[in-house]
């Protein structure tokens, strides 16, 4: 069997700002023009995951998370919180952790983990 991940759903409540600030935060561009509730967006350069944005009106707990892989950690968060994401206050962060967990605009969480080489 040879499976590959195609896409990674996202369920926000308002799409144009979840296509802007994940656009921005990873590179990313539309794929085509997006369709009333939902938007497939892909990297600008090159192969990766798409990520579709699926517009939701849903209040249960959100079940996704995306960690993205930072060679320099401070510098994306900084840009992250720039372009709308917050850091999530309180987080019970284990003593030696390689991450950071924010929320983008619509309060779906995301970690910026820092590479090692």
């Amino acid at each position: 069997m040879s499976l590959k991940i195609l896409s990674v759903v996202w369920g926000v409540k308002n799409l144009n700002s979840a296509i802007a600030f994940w656009s921005e935060a990873l590179n990313y561009k539309l794929k085509r023009e997006p369709d009333q509730d939902f938007a497939i967006l892909v990297p600008k350069k090159g192969q990766g995951i798409q990520l579709s944005l699926k517009l939701t009106t849903s209040e249960k707990p959100k079940r996704h998370h995306i960690d993205l892989l930072a060679e320099n950690q401070k510098t994306e968060v900084e840009r992250l919180i720039k372009l709308g994401a917050s850091k999530l206050e309180n987080w019970d962060y284990e003593k030696d952790a390689d991450y950071v967990v924010l929320l983008d605009p619509d309060g779906n969480s995301f970690c910026v983990v820092q590479r090692f080489p």
